[in-house]
């Protein structure tokens, strides 16, 4: 079957253990690297419609703004220099990450992590008392050094923690974070707006130091993992902390097949070379394709026009508030459907089922808005009709939230060997931070000139990874993070590119008449 390759339960491996509180703790605090970079999110968007910010930092769009008398409602918001100001952050963010690639090598992952909290609280004071543009954009450049080391360093960290039939959900902690920290800063930066003497921004940006003063204490109080601790030389407090984290004294099988990828992963002297061998294509392309299908499924598109509706609708002014907490909420609560099924149902079905859902919600907004607007961007909307399109606009981001959010950050986490673990997955977030900046950079303009084609353009990339998936993507779950590769082996397609002797998991070797896991 396309696709459906997995390792047998019943003939795979399945190590002792079992979810203790100390691992469910650390891995809640690891999670709450995910705030920086939600809250980010959700604060930048927020204080880039405040006059005041406006005024002393961008004085021009603001003018432009209170000049502009259009009732274009596709062009509105088009100003290259505001989403530079936006965007900036991911591309400080994609640098970041190659260079936390060796800090969480050489150091430990929890590090990597302090590292990260410590740079975004020094952006968030300069952004915080910001006199000039020049210590906005020195700021916002060290927030994106905090979000590019937290975000490639807490994906890894709570997969190598997590036990292998929960690892899913303890990943997607990540995500839950994230969405947590954009509806924490929305409902921010509607109060702060509200600061009589126009500086209400400031809080909203200086707020940025609460997220990062609780992953950079956190970080402190934080384990290094076993695979870490192996890597870096430390085998017996690699078999203690084992122990601890499994709660169970009976991790021999599991020490020992950690031991196995360490000891193969310091065969690899430049895992950066390494990772584009042909052995690790499998993997390199996931890291590659799935953030920037991450980035191409529309979700800000929909996350864009929502306060449009939410106002048409009658909340009023209120109406960027609403649009916020009520995305917001669906958001949250749809990712915490993911937490507790991606284990059970698995990865393939909740990309599939969140595809389809995407694609059809995309579509059906899409036709709701050219019926009313047309091509000229000018007509009204009636409650009943905006009611409906803010509905699809829920189920969409529900469908986003359980589907391609979360598990956007949880796959390429877990899907890449010791050795080139590091480098994988500063590729994964280089790409994501990337493609973000694109997005965010050509957004409002692509708005501007493709109008409601927009909505069909991304459904249409919905479709191409909803089928990429359905084709390429084998199953992930329940799966030891050291033995992923038997999956890749027993694939349709991926398995002509890895060689038996490509394949060392622990004592099994995979080669011509040695015994191997049952694979189907």
């Amino acid at each position: 079957m396309a696709g459906g390759a997995i390792v047998n339960p019943g003939g795979g491996k399945e190590y002792p253990g079992k979810l203790t509180l100390f691992v469910f703790l650390t891995c809640v605090v690891a999670a709450t690297g995910g705030l920086i970079f939600g809250y980010d999110i959700g604060i930048s968007g927020g204080v880039t419609s405040m006059d005041s910010f406006l005024e002393k930092f961008f004085p021009e769009v603001y003018r432009k703004e209170k000049k502009d008398t259009s009732t274009n409602q596709y062009c509105k918001f088009d100003s290259q220099l505001l989403t530079t100001f936006t965007s900036s952050l991911y591309l400080a963010a994609l640098i970041a990450s190659f260079l936390a690639s060796a800090v969480t090598t050489v150091f430990g992952r929890k590090w990597s992590m302090f590292g990260g909290g410590l740079v975004f609280l020094v952006g968030a004071a300069l952004n915080g008392a910001a006199r000039n543009i020049f210590m906005l954009i020195l700021g916002r450049i060290l927030l994106g050094i905090g979000v590019g080391f937290a975000n490639q360093s807490v994906p890894v960290y709570l997969s190598e923690m997590a036990p292998a039939h929960l690892r899913g959900m303890l990943n997607i902690g990540f995500q839950l974070m994230i969405t947590v920290g954009i509806l924490a800063a929305n409902l921010i930066n509607y109060g702060t707006s509200k600061i009589n003497g126009g500086w209400g921004w400031r809080i909203s940006l200086a707020l940025a130091a609460v997220p990062a003063g609780i992953i950079t204490l956190g970080a402190l109080f934080l384990p290094d993992t076993p695979n870490s601790l192996i890597e870096r030389g430390h085998p017996q407090e690699a078999k203690e902390m084992l122990r601890r984290i499994r709660g169970t004294d009976d991790v021999h099988e599991e020490y020992n097949d950690l031991v196995a990828a360490s000891e193969e992963s310091k065969l690899v002297k430049h895992p950066w070379a390494n990772v584009i061998r042909r052995k690790y294509r499998p993997q390199l392309t996931m890291a590659i394709l799935i953030p920037i299908f991450q980035q191409l499924t529309g979700i800000n598109v929909i996350m864009f026009y929502a306060p449009v509706l939410f106002k048409t609708i009658g909340f009023g002014d209120n109406a960027s508030l609403m649009s916020a907490v009520i995305t917001g909420l669906v958001n949250v609560f749809s990712t915490l459907v993911s937490v507790f099924t991606v284990d059970k149902l698995g990865r393939r079905k909740l990309f599939l089922q969140g595809g389809f859902q995407m694609i059809l919600c995309q579509i059906i907004v899409g036709t709701l808005i050219v019926i009313k607007l047309g091509t000229s961007g000018e007509g009204h909307f009636s409650k009943t009709y905006a009611a409906f399109m803010v509905f699809f606009i829920c189920v969409y981001v529900a469908g986003f939230a359980w589907s391609w959010g979360p598990l956007g950050w949880l796959v390429p986490s877990e899907i890449f060997p010791l050795e080139i673990r590091s480098a994988g997955q500063s590729i994964n977030v280089s790409v994501n931070m990337l493609f973000t900046f694109v997005i965010a950079q050509a957004f409002l303009a692509m708005l501007c000139h493709m109008k409601f084609g927009l909505f069909y353009f991304f459904a249409g990339w919905v479709v191409i990874m909803t089928t990429f998936v359905a084709l390429f993507l084998p199953e992930t779950k329940n799966v030891p993070i050291e033995e992923m590769i038997l999956v890749w082996k027993a694939h349709w397609f991926w398995s002509k590119f890895i060689s038996d002797d490509d394949i060392h998991v622990g004592n099994v070797e995979m080669s011509n008449g040695s015994k191997s896991k049952s694979v189907v």
